[in-house]
């Protein structure tokens, strides 16, 4: 049948039958991506709206690295995370390092400039006559932002989604700064890694489709929520 096959029956067999570690590390994976995605958005949002409708010097180089940053190695990001949340780092006495809620920083720190590069993109792509439409009929500064991201609600959401992929199938800076721990760390993605350096490939390829299912649920509620009542041109 081969790894693949073999996989696909054991993925069947785990979800019929509620393997409890399985179920305990998708959960982990769900939380751990999901607050992630969460903190990215609150901070991704306002920096790519800001950097979208401001003018001011150095803002093309703020705007570079967003863009920049959209693309940083994971464990790049996982390095520098580690070394300010270590014993001697800056924030080592928070007490952070391997645990959850180390990887949801790492993996926070690799969504952000993803949602606030195509947050930026987004409210730039909206026809400028528009700004002076909303602010012809009176709005003050905050329903003119609001008017403004509801008109870019296609693209923001398309920054969700892009930054939870984004994340959920990170899997560097959650071994380096979670350290793939049974029981506490461990999610899909590091499990995986651990399966296939011990060789138990049917056991990996189980998980990886697990992981697939997952995170393709999560994107299609977010793709049926981005396009419901979209009106066609």
């Amino acid at each position: 049948m081969g790894a693949l096959g073999e996989g696909l029956v054991e993925a069947i067999k785990m979800l019929v039958t509620g393997d409890p570690e399985v179920l305990e590390i998708s959960l982990r994976t769900l939380q751990v991506s999901g607050l992630a995605t969460l903190i990215s958005v609150a901070i991704g949002i306002p920096v790519g709206v800001f950097l979208a409708l401001k003018r001011f010097w150095g803002r093309e180089l703020a705007v570079s690295l967003v863009n920049f940053g959209m693309g940083l190695p994971p464990v790049v990001v996982g390095l520098v995370t580690w070394l300010c949340l270590t014993r001697y780092g800056p924030l080592g006495f928070l007490g952070l390092l391997y645990t959850p809620t180390a990887m949801i920083i790492a993996q926070a720190i690799i969504a952000s400039p993803i949602v606030a590069g195509f947050t930026v993109a987004a409210i730039q792509s909206l026809n400028p006559k528009m700004h002076y439409q909303i602010l012809a009929l009176g709005a003050n500064r905050v329903q003119f932002v609001w008017l403004l991201l509801r008109e870019a609600r296609l693209g923001l959401l398309a920054a969700i989604i892009a930054g939870f992929g984004g994340v959920i199938s990170e899997v560097g800076a959650s071994i380096m700064v979670g350290g793939n721990v049974k029981g506490s760390t461990r999610v899909l993605t590091t499990a995986i890694s651990l399966e296939i350096s011990k060789g138990r490939f049917e056991l990996a390829t189980a998980l990886s489709i697990i992981l697939l299912a997952i995170s393709f649920l999560i994107t299609a509620l977010l793709t049926k929520l981005q396009q419901h009542r979209r009106q066609p041109q």
